[in-house]
């Protein structure tokens, strides 16, 4: 029988090459995997708080602040100088930011659709689900 690598290196292989083709496809775009997901969290939640987007997008509150910060400064999320109740700063897209997220989207959509080329319909829906149940045990 020939090797079969574990699947663990399998999947840690397929997650660096995937991030690696995406910070590729962003480049022109000025913006990093983790700012992208960012963008994308804050489209799905507007006003989330850094410390949701931090968690959603896998780096630090610290981090989260950085990147905030840079997004800021290029008019791609906005946010008020203060709020009534709370300390949290709800942070949103501006209209420049859902646009990059567009662009940004469709270039990732074509590095999904790369790694995907070579299962038919039916085994990406079973690796989703697979991965699913695989991300669900170790929850």
């Amino acid at each position: 029988m020939p090797y079969q690598p574990p699947i663990g290196y399998v999947l840690k292989q397929a997650q660096s090459l995937l991030r690696l083709r995406m910070e590729q496809e962003l480049v022109p775009l000025r913006l990093t995997v983790s700012q992208y997901s960012c963008l994308h969290a804050l489209k799905r939640e507007p006003g989330i708080s850094a410390a949701a987007l931090a968690r959603s997008t896998f780096v630090t509150r610290q981090s989260m602040n950085t990147m905030l910060q840079l997004l800021l400064d290029r008019g791609l999320v906005e946010r008020p100088e203060s709020v009534e109740n709370g300390r949290a700063l709800p942070t949103t897209l501006t209209a420049e930011g859902a646009n990059v997220l567009d662009a940004a989207q469709t270039r990732v959509d074509e590095v999904e659709r790369r790694m995907l080329s070579g299962l038919q319909h039916a085994d990406q829906a079973a690796l989703s689900r697979m991965l699913s149940a695989c991300v669900n045990a170790l929850s």
